[in-house]
């Protein structure tokens, strides 16, 4: 039975005006997912906040005060432009990485193997900044929750969105027990610029990591013949929890990006992750919404997504 969590907690992440990153993306999904058969199967959570000592497994003190400021005042950037503070984003924010830490604590207290939290996935965020509409990383933290907290050894990252994940690439760049496979639009067309074949991990983790740039105009046949060596490497790490980010925006008609998969990418990825995790996990796999600007991609990705979890 797969766990699901939401609520206007986490739906309240989000920014004001005409910004793609608005409030509406949660319900947009929720709305999605209530037609779908799977519905009365999932196990329903409400969000928590993370703690200030949680925020810290990832992000320095420093940069939390400067949020919390910026929070108190609602006013200016986060970063270079593209995050704009809020009054409340720091609990917004907050509320985001609770609701991944409480499904992670709920996937490895068991019986529930499997999680999606929606509007989640924010991988951008380094550890002393914000950056691509991401305020605190979600991602980094269960990370290193899962091997601090839990006590893992061996976890997994596993990005699709249209964006690399920078902020979590970046961040475990060089430790090699986490694995990290990213398939994402080629940043010589889109931000954050990054993630090209040649990076491999450093020192200690050279040859570690996975980066797939796509083409753009990419399709659902090139993404499964790339997850196919997605799932070659992820069966020679043989992790022991597998971190799945979502992102919605590589699909066909996002209007900041420019990939072209269906829904059905994200449905065979997540097949095939969760078959992946049967065989290393014991099951445990957690999902993260991330990016998606057209709503009815994301809320169609998402729910297949949840489909295949459930």
């Amino acid at each position: 039975m797969a766990l699901l969590i939401s609520g206007p907690e986490i739906a309240a992440y989000g920014f004001p005006g005409s910004h793609p990153f608005g409030v509406d993306r949660h319900d947009a999904f929720l709305r999605e997912l209530e037609r779908s058969d799977c519905w009365p199967s999932l196990t329903h959570a409400a969000p928590r906040a993370a703690t200030r000592a949680e925020l810290e497994y990832f992000h320095t003190a420093d940069y939390l005060d400067r949020v919390a400021d910026a929070s108190r005042s609602g006013q200016g950037f986060l970063d270079e432009g593209d995050t704009p503070a809020f009054p409340g984003v720091y609990s917004a924010a907050a509320h985001v990485v609770g609701a991944v830490l409480e499904a992670l604590a709920r996937i490895m207290a068991g019986p529930t193997r499997q999680a999606f939290v929606p509007i989640a996935g924010l991988h951008h965020a380094g550890r002393d900044h914000a950056a691509g509409f991401c305020v605190f990383n979600d991602c980094g933290i269960a990370i290193e929750a899962a091997r601090g907290v839990h006590g893992l050894s061996r976890v997994a990252y596993v990005d699709i969105d249209a964006h690399h994940g920078d902020g979590v690439f970046y961040a475990f760049e060089e430790d090699p027990t986490v694995a990290f496979a990213d398939l994402h639009e080629d940043g010589r067309f889109l931000y954050p610029g990054t993630g090209d074949r040649s990076e491999t991990g450093r020192g200690r983790a050279a040859g570690t990591k996975l980066n797939i740039p796509m083409p753009p105009g990419a399709t659902d046949v090139q993404f499964r013949a790339a997850f196919e060596e997605v799932e070659r490497y992820l069966d020679a790490c043989r992790p022991e929890l597998i971190v799945l980010q979502c992102g919605a925006d590589s699909l066909g008609g996002d209007p900041i990006t420019h990939l072209a998969y269906t829904e059905e990418a994200h449905a065979h990825a997540t097949q095939r992750l969760r078959a992946l995790a049967e065989r290393h996990c014991g099951g445990r796999l957690l999902a993260t919404g991330g990016g998606g600007y057209n709503r009815r991609n994301l809320a169609r990705a998402w729910t297949r997504v949840v489909e295949a979890l459930a």
